[in-house]
C-alpha cells in the first residue's frame, strides 16, 4: 500500500487552501446577508488597534469622525443601498471588495506611494494597487501633492486624481496647556516610527546620536527599530494617547523619512505644537511649511537644530494642519461625486 503520509509543504499548502475556502464562503454569506441593508459609508481596511502604520492612524480618525456626525459606517463590507465605499490603498481583502463592488456605488481609493519607492523594493503591490484602481474606482485621493505627481512621473495615471492630506484626532494630538521655556536648557528633541524600516531613517538617528551635545540636544527615539542608538533615549511603540503625552513633553520633533507620501508621524507631532526639522524627502516640505526647516545631509543637522532654537516661537507660530472636520467634508464630497 503506498504511502500518503503528507509533507510539511503539502500540509501547508492544504491549510492555505482550506483558510482561502472559509474565507470566500464567508464572504458570499456576508454578501448574501447585506443585500437588503444600508448604511451611510462603507470603508475597506484591516484595521489595528494602535501602535499601527499611519494610515490605520488616519482612518481611525476620519472613521470616529464620520461617526460623531451621525453617519452610518460599514466596515468591509459594501451593502445593497450604501452609496460610496473609500477603500484604503492594498490593505484589505481584494477579492472580498471585488465581490461587494456594484453598480450604483461610488468607488474612492485612497493610495499612498508608490510603495516600491518608499519602501525601496518592489514586490508587486503597487501593480495590484494599479489593477484595482483601473478595475474598480471612479476616484483617487493622494495623500500628497509629491504622491500625485511621482505616481505620474513614473507613468502612471490613477482614476480622477484628488489630493487630500491626512491630519489626526484632535481629542488625542494637540498642544500642552503650557510649555516650559528654553532658559538655555538643551533643546528636547523626539523622533518617532512604528515601521523599523531602514528608510525611516535610522542612519540618521545613528550619526546624531554619535555626534550630539548633550548640553545642546537631548534626543528620545519613540517607536520600533532593529539597531541601537548611542546617547539617544529610546521607548518601544506605545498607544496613540501615551505618544501624544511623550511628544508634547518635547520642543522639536526630528522626520528622518525618506519618500513618505505624508507621514502620520509628522503630522501627530505638528498637532501637538512641535516645530519639525525635517528630510527634504516626500511630502515632508509640503507638511511643514514655515512651521520647521529641512536639511538634505545629516552633516546639516546641529546646525539647523541651532537654528530653529532661535526661532522656536516664530516657527510653532506657523504650524499649519487641516482640521479633521474638514478633511473628512473633502473625503465626503469626493464620495458623493
Amino acid at each position: 500500500m503506498p504511502n500518503r503520509t503528507l509533507t510539511p509543504r503539502a500540509l501547508r499548502r492544504a491549510a492555505r487552501s482550506l483558510r482561502t475556502v472559509v474565507r470566500r464562503g464567508r464572504t458570499e454569506a456576508d454578501w448574501l446577508r447585506s443585500r437588503r441593508d444600508q448604511a451611510d459609508v462603507a470603508v475597506f481596511h484591516e484595521f489595528h488597534d494602535p501602535p499601527y502604520g499611519g494610515g490605520n492612524q488616519f482612518l481611525l480618525a476620519l472613521v470616529a469622525e464620520f461617526g460623531r456626525r451621525g453617519l452610518a459606517v460599514e466596515i468591509n463590507r459594501l451593502s445593497g443601498g450604501t452609496p460610496g465605499c473609500l477603500f484604503n490603498s492594498f490593505n484589505f481583502d481584494f477579492g472580498r471588495l471585488r465581490r461587494f463592488a456594484r453598480e450604483g456605488a461610488r468607488m474612492v481609493h485612497r493610495v499612498d506611494g508608490p510603495v516600491g519607492v518608499y519602501r525601496g523594493f518592489d514586490d508587486g503591490t503597487d501593480a495590484r494597487i494599479f489593477r484595482v484602481n483601473a478595475e474598480l474606482a471612479d476616484a483617487t485621493v493622494f495623500q500628497s501633492q509629491w504622491s500625485l505627481d511621482k505616481h505620474r512621473e513614473l507613468g502612471v495615471e490613477l482614476c480622477q486624481p484628488v489630493v487630500i492630506r491626512n491630519t489626526v484626532d484632535p481629542s488625542i494630538f494637540h498642544p500642552p496647556a503650557q510649555r516650559e521655556t528654553l532658559d538655555g536648557r538643551p533643546l528636547r528633541v523626539v523622533s518617532t516610527s512604528w515601521s523599523s524600516n531602514p528608510r525611516k531613517g535610522r542612519d540618521v538617528l545613528q550619526r546624531l546620536g554619535r555626534e550630539l551635545d548633550p548640553a545642546r540636544l537631548r534626543v528620545t527615539f519613540v517607536g520600533n527599530s532593529d539597531v541601537a542608538f548611542e546617547r539617544i533615549r529610546s521607548i518601544p511603540a506605545v498607544p496613540s494617547r501615551e505618544l501624544a503625552d511623550i511628544l508634547r513633553e518635547h520642543d522639536v520633533y526630528l522626520a528622518t523619512s525618506r519618500d513618505d507620501p505624508c507621514s502620520n508621524a509628522l503630522l501627530e507631532a505638528l498637532a501637538c505644537g512641535l516645530p519639525a526639522v525635517y528630510l527634504r524627502s516626500g511630502g515632508h516640505p509640503e507638511l511643514v511649511g514655515e512651521g520647521g526647516f529641512g536639511y538634505d545631509d545629516a552633516a546639516e543637522l546641529t546646525d539647523v537644530f541651532e537654528q530653529l532654537r532661535s526661532e522656536l516661537d516664530e516657527r510653532r507660530a506657523a504650524i499649519r494642519l487641516p482640521s479633521l472636520s474638514d478633511v473628512a467634508d473633502r473625503y465626503l464630497d469626493v464620495l458623493k461625486g
